[in-house]
């Protein structure tokens, strides 16, 4: 793996006591790099270890053998530089789209606080619901709140659980599109978990197929789409092609 890699797994295991009996193997030796700037989505079945993937990232967890690296360093606990969006609708209830916006902010930012503030619920399309609070929006709207509070920061790398796997069709396909958009105007480096093949497709630069549990890695394939990636590729031939040779692949 090279030297340019923001994010780095080499030969990560991850092993849950729980209270059963026997252990639950998460991963088994996955390696895999991400260079800065790339969009790279982990894909694989339910309990296949995609979200132990991310929080691994996040240094929400240890590895139990093996190494996860950051900028070269071993990753040993949240940093501000490492977003994360869970799939599930998380906003502080007591605070107003405004505050939940900034609550990341420090207070350096002085008077420039709001006008980031104003950017980012604009670029989200919740301007008009800065002074309501999260009970008032829909489940698209809190994943673009979730999501602004998160790019706010100007983390240098976004880790994405799931973030639109609970929204109806329509509504996940606007938030791909917003995602997609909002990703080309920032340097931000993407690891986006899904068990869609065709989001995975049409968001990533790299799709990384994971196996059953124990996950690994079973292929890491490169995404031919142009860009800028919209549902216009969903018809094109590269995409078909890498959708039937995933689909072969996927596991039962």
């Amino acid at each position: 793996m090279g030297n340019s890699a923001l994010l780095q797994f080499d030969r990560a295991s991850k092993t849950f006591q729980g209270g059963g009996k026997h252990p639950v193997v998460a991963l088994q030796e996955i390696t895999f790099s991400i260079r800065h700037g790339e969009f790279v989505t982990v894909l694989g079945p339910s309990g296949c270890g995609k979200s132990t993937v991310l929080r691994l990232a996040a240094g929400l967890e240890t590895a139990t053998s093996g190494t996860v690296l950051y900028e070269g360093q071993p990753v040993s606990g949240p940093s501000v530089d490492r977003g994360f969006v869970f799939q599930s609708y998380s906003a502080f209830p007591w605070l107003t789209v405004s505050q939940n916006t900034g609550f990341g902010l420090s207070k350096e930012f002085g008077a420039s606080r709001e006008k980031e503030i104003s950017k980012w619920l604009s670029l989200m399309g919740l301007a008009e619901f800065a002074d309501a609070y999260p009970r008032a929006l829909s489940g698209g709207m809190r994943q673009r709140l979730a999501l602004a509070r998160s790019m706010i920061v100007n983390p240098k790398l976004l880790l994405l659980d799931e973030p639109f796997g609970a929204l109806d069709e329509r509504t996940r396909e606007n938030m791909q599109q917003l995602l997609l958009d909002v990703v080309s105007k920032t340097d931000c480096t993407i690891l986006f978990v899904t068990h869609d093949i065709r989001e995975a497709i049409l968001l990533g630069d790299r799709v990384i197929l994971l196996s059953t549990r124990p996950g690994k890695v079973l292929r890491d394939l490169g995404c031919p789409l142009s860009k800028p990636r919209g549902r216009q590729h969903l018809r094109t031939p590269e995409f078909n092609s890498l959708y039937e040779t995933i689909l072969d692949e996927f596991p039962a």
